[in-house]
């Protein structure tokens, strides 16, 4: 199960203590599930899987692949990271979305029916679960329209620069730490990763850009 500390991380469960949490977990029925790095976690397409995943331990990522099977990683996901089909847009064509463990990990299943359905002693906390998953679902969506403003760019220069923009607009400053690996920012921006290496240098040839490690300051 989460501990304290990541539960008071995860959107999912905002406002809702520990006790309440566990109780929670009786409550909704939920079922908790291991998995070995590079398994299949959740399949988006898989039928009747209607289930809102919570990550307990480890790391695990929302990958989308497309119909060439080339995939793109839309999401980390680290302890009390949700998933779900109602928490995610489907895509089109033959895409498909699958979440993966990056590492061991162990992750909290709980029936989408039961967080919906009317409380029988009308628990303040499950109002506020309902609550929770509302607004998350609207911050993913929030998320996706950022994700699509990047990825509408047509070059790579214009995809690091939109991107760049977005997290120093996040951080309120324009010196921000990347919230993933640059391998993952290039998957991110769906390009090869040596092409970006390679715009990344040149941008901060030109004194557009400046970093050190995952910390970078845009200078415009």
């Amino acid at each position: 199960m989460l501990t304290q500390q990541d539960l008071e991380k995860s959107p999912l469960f905002q406002d809702i203590s520990y006790e309440e949490y566990l109780r929670m977990l009786t409550c909704f029925q939920a079922v908790r599930r291991s998995f070995r790095t590079d398994e299949l976690v959740y399949d988006f397409a898989a039928p009747k899987n209607d289930a809102v995943g919570i990550v307990e331990r480890g790391e695990a990522a929302l990958i989308r692949i497309d119909e060439e099977g080339v995939s793109t990683v839309m999401e980390d996901l680290n302890p009390g990271g949700v998933f779900g089909r109602t928490l995610a847009f489907a895509g089109a064509g033959q895409d498909s979305l699958e979440v993966v463990a990056r590492t061991p990990c162990d992750v909290l299943f709980i029936d989408y029916a039961h967080i919906l359905k009317r409380c029988e002693h009308a628990c303040t906390h499950h109002s506020l679960l309902v609550q929770n998953m509302l607004r998350l679902m609207a911050d993913k969506a929030q998320a996706l329209s950022m994700r699509v403003d990047v990825l509408s760019r047509r070059s790579i220069r214009e995809k690091l620069l939109c991107c760049f923009r977005q997290m120093a607009g996040d951080s309120g400053k324009n010196t921000f730490t990347l919230p993933f690996s640059l391998s993952t920012l290039a998957d991110y921006i769906a390009t090869d990763r040596s092409a970006m290496m390679r715009e990344l240098k040149r941008l901060r040839e030109e004194g557009i850009v400046s970093s050190d490690g995952r910390r970078f300051t845009l200078h415009l």
